[in-house]
């Protein structure tokens, strides 16, 4: 499973605050845009979803 970012949700207007609280630094963003997660690099312990104030990321299964 992999984290992402709903655009609905994610008010884009702002750095991130969930890149800092990644332990494994798999939380990238460009600007203000969506944040990225990087599924190679993430270890699912959760604390992006479980942080997001806006309740804007969420698991999904990978499709490789």
């Amino acid at each position: 499973m992999s984290p992402v970012a709903d655009p609905g949700l994610c008010p884009q207007n702002h750095r991130c605050p969930l890149i800092d609280s990644c332990p494994a630094e798999a939380i990238t963003q460009e600007g203000f845009s969506l944040p990225q997660f990087d599924p190679d690099l993430c270890i699912e312990c959760g604390r992006c979803v479980a942080l997001c104030g806006k309740g804007a990321v969420h698991w999904v299964e990978e499709t490789r």
